[in-house]
């Protein structure tokens, strides 16, 4: 079943991932947002090791409208290059994913 995704996105803080979270469920494009404080990241930026304290962000959407998503949290991210990516979910609760499903139909696909 890949009708429906999860979208794991990382933020600055709990406020910024509240935000994107809220805008993204206000628009319909995303059912659920969950926000998980508390990451610690280690990455390569600008040609050195970073550290920083981040925030987790999923996202529960259905997969036609993953580009929109992915474009309204671009567009409203800190991040010059925000960690954006895409899961499919496999299986899952009937029932829930019919309320993925029915929370996310007044959102119109991206063109």
């Amino acid at each position: 079943m890949t009708n429906y995704n999860l979208i794991y996105a990382t933020a600055a803080s709990r406020d910024e991932a509240l935000a994107l979270g809220r805008a993204l469920v206000e628009a319909r494009l995303a059912a659920c947002a969950n926000v998980l404080p508390g990451m610690s990241s280690v990455y390569w930026w600008e040609g050195r090791v970073e550290q920083a304290d981040e925030t987790v962000l999923l996202l529960k959407t259905r997969a036609e409208l993953v580009e929109a998503a992915m474009a309204r949290l671009r567009e409203l991210h800190s991040y010059a290059c925000p960690c954006v990516i895409v899961l499919p979910i496999m299986a899952g609760n009937p029932d829930f994913l019919a309320w993925i499903a029915d929370e996310t139909q007044g959102a119109a696909p991206a063109p």
